[in-house]
């Protein structure tokens, strides 16, 4: 099959023709048909994760397929399910990863791989494709959505009339914007240093939008909640800076703040110990504190119901061939969720 490589860092992908072995214990072999490109990549790829102790090996943690074939004690699927990858831990076995060959060279693998043609996935990182999700919609569900969303309908679980802050739009921002709408939230503001992100932002129903570059933003803030500062605030944009901004943003005596995003190695925050003690909460999410066999259903059923407007998301598709092309547009902001076709007949299987 072939395969996109990373066998050094800050240097591009190298697509070759690679072998895999039979399957094992809890491991499912899936025809991909779509995968998503996340700034977890980009990062990987770049070499701001730290040392990469497992070169050379695949990459990518959602995507949409076919199961081809199941190993050994795997229950959860059978052959020719259409299937949601994606890197949250869901019920079933939690597999060996999978290696793979190419010209009698190992390349490593992590439980889920998708800027590949083929993929053996552990079955705990596998959902039914919900039915009526498009297998270029269901990329979103794989990472994007559980995370973002989740934030919201998880963790935060917004009071009626509160006010709430998302910085950082893309994949994971927008979808926390876009659930932010389940709820009844006075003020919803979303702060990004793009107008075209801030423009979208407005249709998924933010009452206020911030450029963070050219505007002060806790000013603003301050200014737009009548001096009261925010009840919630949701950071997306893995910038170490900004994570600041958003925690002093929100209010003392409950105000809270959660980010999702995962700063370079290396990079670190710094808080005012007397803003914890006056009550201001900082908290870190993974996930979305998703479970991907109970949110995936709830969220595709917003989705087929009008409420959650993914299609938007996706701005352009490419092909494995341009992988880079791809992972460079996500870095430069070309994009919001760039979508790899893999297999693009199984769309309409």
């Amino acid at each position: 099959m072939k395969a996109a490589i990373l066998r050094n860092t800050n240097q591009p992908l190298e697509l070759r023709d690679i072998e895999f072995k039979p399957l094992q214990k809890g491991q499912v072999l899936v025809k991909l048909a779509y995968s998503g490109v996340c700034h977890s990549q980009v990062m990987e790829v770049r070499g701001k994760r730290g040392k990469d102790k497992w070169l050379p090996h695949l990459l990518g943690h959602e995507g949409t397929g076919c199961v081809v074939d199941i190993g050994e004690s795997v229950t959860k699927v059978q052959k020719g399910d259409k299937v949601i990858l994606g890197w949250i831990k869901s019920c079933g076995i939690e597999a060996e990863p999978a290696s793979y060959t190419y010209e009698n060279e190992k390349i490593n693998s992590g439980n889920v791989t998708t800027f590949n043609e083929y993929s053996i996935v552990s079955e705990n990182r596998i959902v039914k494709l919900p039915k009526g999700i498009p297998m270029d919609i269901g990329v979103l569900f794989g990472c994007a959505i559980p995370t973002g969303a989740g934030i919201v309908m998880n963790e935060i679980v917004p009071r009626e009339n509160s006010t709430i802050a998302i910085f950082g739009l893309g994949g994971i921002g927008l979808s926390a914007l876009m659930a932010t709408k389940l709820f009844n939230c006075k003020t919803i503001i979303a702060i990004d240093i793009e107008d075209s992100k801030l423009n979208l932002a407005k249709e998924f129903g933010a009452t206020h939008t911030i450029n963070s570059s050219k505007e002060k933003v806790l000013n603003r803030i301050i200014e737009i909640t009548d001096n009261q500062e925010l009840d919630y605030s949701i950071e997306c944009s893995g910038i170490a800076k900004v994570i600041e901004t958003a925690f002093k943003s929100v209010k003392n005596s409950g105000g809270l703040c959660i980010f999702a995003s995962h700063p370079q190695k290396g990079d670190q925050i710094s808080i005012d110990p007397y803003d914890l003690i006056c009550g201001k909460q900082i908290k870190g999410s993974w996930g979305g504190s998703s479970n991907p066999d109970i949110d995936v259903p709830k969220l595709a059923s917003l989705y087929l119901n009008g409420k959650l407007p993914l299609e938007k998301l996706i701005t352009r598709q490419y092909t494995l061939d341009q992988i880079n092309d791809a992972l460079d547009d996500l870095e430069n902001r070309k994009v919001l969720r760039p979508i790899i076709i893999i297999d693009e007949l199984q769309k309409n299987l």
